[in-house]
């Protein structure tokens, strides 16, 4: 089995250090294909404006002045002698659940793997922060990924369907199993912070300020906060089938 990687949090990361140790104990065949600098909440955007600039950093290992979907489609389509049996995007750092999916580079990896017709799987492992910064427990989803992937590879999924992996935030031991989800909903909190520079002049942060209802059961939000691996299978067809019909009478 060949296997491509790639993430939104860099060629540095250290959860694509964690993949690729994953992803090794599936195959020895292991391609990376990361940005250069960090992409994160870039989703599924691609580079039509500037060029793409390669860098080799060692055999089968790629740095790229792109998003994740440049990535993988430089990967497969011109790095690559052969394209990958699967996709491997991540692990990031934090989780991509309920509408986080939607502005994930980690998630648009899997999404782009998906559309060239690669089976794809996006991993993610929530994290806390304490006073010195990020505390992420790498060693859950390092521990527990390869025997999950095992699995989850050798399920059939539907054309145009991906597998959205998050680990919870706590230790190996302390995980609860794992639970198929649906995508959970936010109470959107996003909102722009303004500050001023040194003469005085405005200028805009965004900033995250999730607020959250109780979690509904079997969603993504749900299993994380039960200390549950998340599996959630999603699609790339957008369209709100249930309301055509509805849509098209008023349209007659």
């Amino acid at each position: 089995m060949r296997i491509l990687l790639t993430n939104d949090d860099g060629i540095h990361a250290e959860g694509l250090m964690v993949l690729e140790r994953i992803a090794r104990q599936l195959s020895d065949d292991v391609w990376v294909v990361a940005p250069e600098n960090d992409q994160s909440g870039f989703a599924h955007s691609l580079s039509l404006s500037e060029p793409l600039r390669v860098r080799k950093v060692a055999d089968k290992h790629y740095a790229l002045r792109g998003t994740p979907t440049d990535c993988v489609i430089m990967g497969v389509r011109n790095l690559m002698p052969e394209p990958p049996d699967l996709v491997l995007s991540g692990v990031n750092s934090g989780s991509n659940i309920a509408d986080d999916v939607t502005y994930s580079g980690t998630v648009a990896g899997a999404m782009e793997g998906t559309l060239i017709g690669i089976r794809s799987i996006a991993l993610s492992q929530s994290y806390q922060f304490h006073d010195d910064g990020r505390v992420v427990p790498w060693r859950t989803a390092e521990s527990l990924a390869p025997d999950l992937l095992h699995k989850l590879i050798g399920t059939d999924l539907p054309k145009g369907v991906f597998l959205n992996v998050n680990f919870p935030n706590c230790e190996v031991e302390e995980v609860e199993g794992v639970e198929v989800t649906s995508q959970g909903k936010y109470v959107h909190g996003l909102w722009v912070d303004e500050r001023q520079d040194g003469r005085g002049l405005p200028y805009y942060w965004l900033r995250f300020g999730k607020q959250m209802n109780e979690p509904v059961k079997g969603t993504d939000i749900h299993a994380l906060d039960a200390r549950k691996i998340s599996v959630t299978p999603m699609k790339l067809d957008l369209t709100a089938h249930e309301t055509r019909d509805a849509l098209a009478a008023v349209l007659r």
